[in-house]
């Protein structure tokens, strides 16, 4: 039988908003899986633990939901302009792939702590006390972050007392700020229209047409609303996960709108693109019993939104769909704007499965297409583990 010694590779585990992943410097991966390609997949693949038909990733460090299958490379950026390039790689969990397609908000809060205790931010930038200003560049979508990371006696402060629903402990806040944040090169809206109606079959909706803002802000998102598809909106993870039928229902809806909006050419390659786009169902304000206990009160949020990530209902908010969210509700007459009451936003409060939380957004129409200055929300981060992850030698 053939027998091949581990390698252990230098890592970092951290915890990044309500999402945790493997972080790792571009320089300290074995040379084959420095460069884009089937080596860097295998490895990142096997140090998650995917792919796992038992959908447990116990034989690596993926926590078996889409929050936790995550991976990210660091270096320190050529630009003048920024300080480190961050690439996210969202692991599949029972099948072989990586999907490089997107952003993952949560753990760019982390992006900065990281770069700064790993030598990828000028040491001169950084105070003794106050707060560093990291300029991230976003490599899967081409966009800029900016966040505020603090310092303490010259490191990185990790604990205080900011609360962030979906995250048992207090830590300290990072405010992280997505600058022009339309994926990719497209218009915010790739169909032209603030409302699509978006062709589905039958059996997904009566009729075969559901109203739809199809998005691209933080990561592409299709939102619908709750009570076109017969649901409340103050649904928990298991009123959906615990449904299978349900989880084909939004899939179909997710397929159809990454053809509508030109992300795939053919229905078929949505399975091989499961990291985006999104798609999330939105409500007006009502109270609630989030999953932790914690009473949701109307009078406190503006809106409800649900979204699936990875074929499953998040147990709080996707960052990137955060984003999506700040940007939709800026733009009058979007399902997102309407569900919060219609009118000029720069901000909302919505209620997710785990709590509330408040994002803001500036839209501004320009030569007749909308454009998302600048999208904000506060997150925090902390290192979790450090040193070594050890794969087989033959996971390359």
């Amino acid at each position: 039988m053939a027998h091949h010694p581990q390698i252990r590779v230098p890592a970092t585990y951290m915890r990044g908003g309500t999402s945790k992943g493997v972080f790792f410097r571009l320089d300290d991966l074995p040379e084959a899986a420095r460069v884009p390609g089937e080596a860097r997949d295998r490895l990142l693949m096997r140090v998650i633990g995917s792919p796992d038909p038992y959908q447990k990733q116990i034989d690596g460090m993926g926590g078996a939901t889409s929050s936790t299958s995550k991976t990210v490379i660091l270096s320190k950026s050529e630009s003048p302009d920024h300080d480190v390039d961050y690439l996210f790689g969202q692991v599949s969990i029972d099948k072989a792939f990586v999907d490089w397609s997107g952003n993952c908000g949560n753990l760019s809060a982390a992006v900065g702590p990281f770069a700064i205790s790993n030598g990828l931010v000028d040491p001169a930038r950084i105070p003794e006390n106050g707060e560093v200003e990291v300029r991230i560049w976003q490599a899967n979508i081409g966009k800029t972050i900016v966040s505020r990371v603090p310092i303490t006696d010259g490191q990185v402060q990790e604990t205080g007392d900011f609360e962030l629903d979906g995250v048992t402990f207090p830590a300290a806040e990072v405010p992280v700020a997505f600058k022009d944040p339309a994926d990719g090169e497209g218009a915010i809206f790739p169909t032209g229209r603030l409302v699509d109606d978006l062709e589905v079959p039958a059996e997904v909706v009566e009729g075969g047409i559901l109203k739809a803002t199809m998005i691209n802000a933080g990561i592409p998102t299709v939102f619908v609303n709750a009570d076109d598809l017969d649901y409340s909106g103050s649904e928990l993870q298991e009123a959906i996960n615990g449904d299978p039928q349900a989880l084909e229902r939004f899939e179909t809806i997710r397929a159809h709108a990454a053809l509508r909006m030109g992300l795939i050419k053919e229905l078929g390659e949505a399975a091989n693109r499961q990291h985006t786009p999104k798609v999330a169902f939105v409500a007006p304000p009502a109270s609630y019993t989030a999953s932790s206990g914690k009473a949701v009160e109307a009078e406190a949020i503006d809106l409800r939104v649900r979204a699936l990530s990875m074929g499953k209902l998040h147990h709080a908010m996707m960052g990137t769909a955060a984003v999506a969210i700040a940007s939709a509700a800026a733009i009058e007459g979007t399902l997102v704007n309407l569900a919060a009451g219609g009118g000029k936003r720069n901000a909302v409060t919505f209620g997710h499965p785990s709590g509330t939380l408040r994002v803001g957004a500036e839209a501004s129409l320009v030569d007749g297409r909308w454009v998302i200055d600048e999208a904000v929300m506060s997150r925090s981060a902390r290192v979790l583990m450090e040193g070594w992850v050890r794969v087989p030698g033959d996971s390359l």
